[in-house]
């Protein structure tokens, strides 16, 4: 059976016929093969969700028995990612037979334990609390996903009357009810009650759907999909406007990004009193078309439908209040007006949890906002990590697709508050948060680390994303910066990091680094002044162009770069971290080195200038003093080297061993040395220090500061 692609409008068809006949006869394999490709396309279903499974025969290893054993989606993962070790292997019959010792809808939690002893495959993924969905099913392979356009259809008031009449009896219906054990059982009662059927809607919640192969199974899903979504677009507008209409226009994308910019930080503020939050905005044209809406205020607080979507984005999103040309700049003047919105939203949270909490609720979760709307500009989200908070960006995207087709064919309709409780508070899904590895110490941290495309700065961005933060790679050569990006997205993934061209000397650069920073990550925490230069001349060989050009670098760019990452941190009244990578010769007198080494010993007393300043900020202002950290470094490109080693009277490939010779500990110095140096000052241990000096040399008693 073969199906052209161009029979599909609103799915992607990605089947390829020569790729599944290398994996003919491996139902594992066509499973997983199927699964990937559902997963490849978010109209389908969105990031970890959904599940697959298939059910095959296989010899019992206690009995040499055939057997059937069903592999599904285990706990946790992405259809799009995933892997045979991401899948649950269980014994059917085993699973089946838990209907035995079911004692109702009150206790079926206490099921999901005995999943366990129905494994087949004691090295396969955990059980999720979906598996009973698909072992009550008889069919080879099942496919549950969250799409969209079927969402639409069953989030609307009139979702059971549509399914009916819009797949003539062929699709089946069951109403809300939380997944798990009682779902698994209506499912298979639906399909015992309608034999013959293609798929069961669940009301509010997604879509299942079989075949007898992997193939038929994904061709079934794709065609009971586009039915959805071509249901839905021969119907929009016929009631009249999308969302009632546009209240307003959305400003042009440039002025979008600047409103933007200049709020994230002052959000992630608000969002942080609890945690640090790392943001994300959108302004996704589907995005402005409905939170520039007549009624968005309507459908706003109904929250969203799917239990995918609401665990992500929480119960509603926060609507601001705010023009959308407000003028931003006065600081305490904007936090004032947005205050009460947010204390009126945590209370809103705490009423919805004091409301519908059970006796063993676990205790209430923090109640910032995970979604900001901002009519005109678009969408914050804000999260514990960069890819949760573009997730619940894609989430909410979602439940505003799912709203858009439900008000367009009938009336949306969202969980009720306390089904809502139930699956946010739940205590399996409470449990399953507990099992989440610790955070690192630096979660939750946004770096700016100038001159991070190389060397040193290279070093520390690689040390901090490791230790959990994301950072803005920057260098002012955009070769560099490209090739360092390439490294971090290989080694790190996409959401680690964002990049901004920066000469350090450049104002307008600057600020747009920083811009860059609120728009990817919602502000900053950590700046590491890192960027520099050395020229090793005599007095008389120094020109007026080498002085100017070392202070520029060194001291008006770490002074112009902490300036413009104190205005962000400011907005933000988390405090926030300031190290300046300076050097031994900051303190050190030595020949050939005037220019460079008073512009060191500027960078030193500047930062204790700042460090005394910004204090009552929680603004703690740090030095790092390296000394002849040579490997991978811009400093030692050009005639430095050269200037050092005459100076010294050895040869260029001698400085390492005179450098590390010198020092008490007889070491050479490397930019992991430094990285590790950053990462001590910020994790937590030193949070009560500031204008300090750590001396990262090897030991060089001329550079002690006491």
């Amino acid at each position: 059976m073969s199906v052209s692609a161009t029979q599909f409008k609103h799915v992607s068809y990605l089947w390829d016929e020569a790729e599944a006949a290398k994996l003919a006869g491996d139902e594992v394999a066509l499973l997983i093969y199927r699964s990937n490709l559902l997963g490849a396309d978010l109209r389908l279903t969105n990031y970890g969700g959904g599940n697959t499974s298939c059910k095959v025969t296989a010899k019992d290893p206690l009995t040499g028995q055939d057997v059937e054993v069903m592999w599904v989606k285990g706990s946790g993962g992405d259809l799009g990612t995933l892997k045979k070790s991401g899948l649950a292997a269980l014994y059917v019959d085993r699973l089946r037979s838990l209907k035995n010792i079911y004692r109702g809808v009150e206790f079926e939690d206490e099921m999901v334990e005995l999943f366990n002893h129905c494994i087949f495959d004691l090295s396969s993924k955990a059980p999720s609390i979906d598996t009973p969905l698909h072992g009550f099913l008889p069919f080879a392979h099942i496919d549950h996903l969250h799409p969209d356009a079927a969402i639409a259809i069953a989030a609307a008031k009139d979702g059971r009357k549509i399914t009916e009449e819009l797949f003539g009896g062929t699709i089946g219906w069951v109403e809300w009810k939380k997944p798990g054990f009682e779902l698994g059982l209506q499912l298979k009662a639906c399909l015992d009650a309608n034999p013959g059927i293609r798929g069961i809607m669940l009301g509010s919640h997604g879509l299942f759907t079989w075949g007898d192969t992997a193939y038929e199974s994904y061709i079934n899903t794709l065609e009971v999909i586009e039915k959805c979504a071509e249901y839905l677009e021969q119907n929009y507008g016929k009631k009249g406007p999308t969302f009632g209409g546009q209240k307003l226009e959305s400003l042009d994308a440039d002025a979008r990004k600047k409103q933007a910019a200049a709020l994230a930080p002052v959000l992630r503020g608000f969002c942080s009193s609890q945690t640090k939050m790392i943001g994300h905005f959108t302004d996704d044209t589907r995005v402005l078309e409905y939170i520039n809406s007549n009624d968005l205020d309507r459908l706003a607080p109904l929250g969203t439908s799917c239990p995918d979507h609401f665990l992500r984005t929480k119960i509603s999103p926060l609507v601001l209040e705010l023009d959308k040309n407000a003028e931003l700049s006065d600081v305490t003047a904007l936090k004032e007006q947005l205050a009460p919105a947010f204390e009126a939203y945590r209370q809103m949270y705490a009423d919805y949890y004091n409301t519908c909490k059970h006796d063993n609720s676990p205790a209430i979760r923090d109640a910032n906002p995970v979604v900001i709307l901002y009519p005109g500009v678009g969408m914050f989200t804000f999260a514990k990590d960069k890819q949760t908070a573009r997730v619940a960006a894609e989430f909410y995207i979602n439940a505003i697709n799912v709203m858009k087709g439900a008000e367009a064919i009938s009336e949306y309709t969202s969980l009720p508050r306390q089904e809502a409780f139930d699956i946010e508070y739940w205590l399996l899904e409470e449990a399953k948060l507990q099992r989440m590895p610790k955070s690192k110490i630096l979660s939750g941290r946004v770096a700016l680390v100038t001159g991070s495309a190389g060397g040193i700065g290279k070093a520390i961005a690689k040390k901090f994303v490791q230790e959990g933060a994301v950072v803005i790679l920057n260098d002012m050569n955009a070769e560099r910066l490209e090739g360092a990006a390439e490294e971090f997205k290989a080694q790190f993934g996409k959401d680690a990091y964002t990049t901004a061209v920066l000469d350090v000397t450049s104002a307008n650069q600057i600020k747009a680094a920083f811009d860059t920073a609120a728009l990817a990550f919602g502000g900053v925490d950590i700046i590491v002044n890192n960027a520099g230069l050395s020229i090793s001349k005599t007095i008389a060989d120094h020109t007026e162009k080498d002085w100017d050009l070392l202070y520029d670098v060194l001291v008006k760019g770490q002074f112009f770069v902490t300036q413009a990452a104190v205005s962000v941190m400011k907005k933000q009244d988390i405090g926030g971290d300031i190290i300046n990578i300076v050097s031994k010769n900051a303190l050190v007198s030595g020949p050939n080195n005037a220019g460079y080494g008073s512009a060191k010993a500027a960078q030193l007393h500047l930062s204790r200038l700042n460090a005394a300043e910004l204090g009552a900020d929680k603004i703690r202002v740090n030095v790092v003093n390296p000394d002849a950290v040579i490997s991978d470094s811009n400093i030692w490109a050009g005639g430095w080297a050269e200037g050092r080693a005459k100076a010294y009277g050895v040869t260029v490939e001698e400085l390492p061993a005179y450098y590390a010779k010198r020092t008490l500990l007889n070491e050479i110095i490397l930019p992991e040395d430094i990285a590790n140096a950053c990462v001590a000052i910020t994790g937590g241990l030193l949070n009560k220090s500031t204008g300090n000096v750590i001396n990262v040399d090897g030991g060089v008693a001329a550079g002690f500061v006491r």
